[in-house]
């Protein structure tokens, strides 16, 4: 699993590599982003991570307002710890009846629009056909322009 946060400054995006290795529920997530990237509660932050060549997330943290996130597969939340965790924050509940549905994108499909990437834009590209979860933050980091703060991080 590979997880980093990145913070909107004046001068550009700033990013950080975050251990979410102990995070047990959604609040976790939120004090590791902070403590890794020194915060002081009113920015916008992007939690993007990605397990293996399963699936990814990204949590948008923004001032004061709710966390919002989105999931490129809602069948993430069939495997224990992060999984779980971004399937609740995305208020979404795997289909543990049927669980070979397919990949299907969940969440908040707007929480990237108003930075550049629109809520079709990022289903149809968290549901193409042969892309790796990593490849996907890519495109996705070149369009908000912090692709060298990811590759810098990786």
């Amino acid at each position: 699993m590979f997880s980093a946060a990145f913070v909107r400054t004046p001068d550009g995006w700033k990013g950080a590599e975050v251990d979410l290795g102990s995070a047990e529920m959604a609040d976790d997530l939120g004090d590791a982003v902070t403590e890794h990237l020194g915060l002081d509660g009113d920015e916008l932050v992007l939690l993007c991570v990605e397990v293996e060549d399963e699936w990814f997330g990204i949590v948008r943290y923004d001032g004061d307002e709710e966390p919002r996130a989105f999931l490129s597969d809602a069948q993430a939340g069939l495997s224990e710890g992060i999984g779980e965790i971004f399937s609740d924050l995305a208020g979404v509940a795997p289909a543990k009846e049927t669980p070979e549905i397919g990949v299907r994108p969940a969440g908040d499909f707007e929480l990237l629009d108003d930075l550049g990437v629109t809520s079709e834009e990022l289903i149809e590209l968290s549901m193409e056909e042969g892309v790796l979860p990593a490849d996907t933050l890519s495109v996705i980091a070149e369009r908000l322009s912090f692709a060298d703060e990811l590759d810098r991080l990786r």
